[in-house]
């Protein structure tokens, strides 16, 4: 796949967009002040960036639950502890040199708790069967958005803190686009979030970015940077995608 990135409609080199990416980091990662009350917002004012694929992992499962807060568990009510993350998907058509927004995409999403825990699923260190926190999907508005509100990760052996997201087009029809992959976090966050409970308790993380066999494949184009809030952390994060 090949990696440009646009702002302003005008799709840069991939040179270019190397040497921007270098100067700036993630700096094109606006926070959007997003709120629990915030209902509308504008459209962060962002690179339209191509970013790579990962695994989906084994741990998706389609719940079809449309939902923006994912910290509870539709069962029973219980919410996750943790870091509050607000997390905004800005998501755009790269078309003909130019970056649009993509409206009514569905966008899931799904991660471990702050012990490294995923729900419903069956693991050799736990079983979840029937949970269902920290999953859901929304659907893309018209400026391309979609929005979360859920907690920073915690870890478990193996792998670096991350989120998994899957993007998928028109998910009624029988021809659809999906785009499946992971974002992750400075270690250095990383670091001083997990110093606070519920995460603490946990114990120092086994693996950070540089040593994930998954982050090493273009987990540096996957960064995303939260700003603080009064409430935890909030984070945009910017992806193009190339419809066939």
């Amino acid at each position: 796949m090949k990696h440009h990135d646009t702002q302003g409609g005008a799709l840069l080199s991939r040179r270019q967009g190397l040497i921007l990416l270098g100067a700036t980091g993630v700096g094109w990662m606006l926070g959007d002040r997003l709120t629990t009350n915030s209902s509308v917002a504008s459209p962060p004012q962002a690179l339209c960036v191509l970013r790579p694929e990962q695994t989906e992992g084994p741990y998706f499962v389609d719940e079809r639950l449309h939902r923006m807060d994912i910290r509870s568990d539709p069962t029973d009510g219980r919410v996750t502890p943790g870091t509050q993350l607000a997390l905004t998907f800005h998501i755009s058509r790269v078309r003909a040199g130019e970056c649009h927004p993509l409206p009514n995409a569905q966008v899931d999403v799904w991660h471990c708790d702050a012990m490294g825990v995923y729900s419903d699923v069956r693991d050799p260190g736990f079983s979840t069967v029937g949970r269902k926190f920290l999953r859901g999907y929304q659907m893309t508005d018209t400026q391309g958005t979609a929005r979360f509100l859920t907690i920073y990760p915690g870890w478990y052996p193996i792998r670096t803190v991350h989120i998994h997201f899957k993007i998928c087009t028109a998910p009624l029809a029988e021809k659809r686009y999906e785009f499946t992959s992971q974002l992750y976090f400075l270690d250095e966050l990383t670091d001083r979030v997990h110093t606070a409970l519920p995460y603490a308790s946990q114990g120092r993380r086994r693996v950070r970015n540089q040593q994930d066999f998954i982050f090493r494949d273009g987990g540096e184009r996957l960064i995303c940077q939260p700003s603080p809030t009064s409430g935890g952390y909030t984070a945009t994060f910017p992806i193009g995608l190339e419809l066939s």
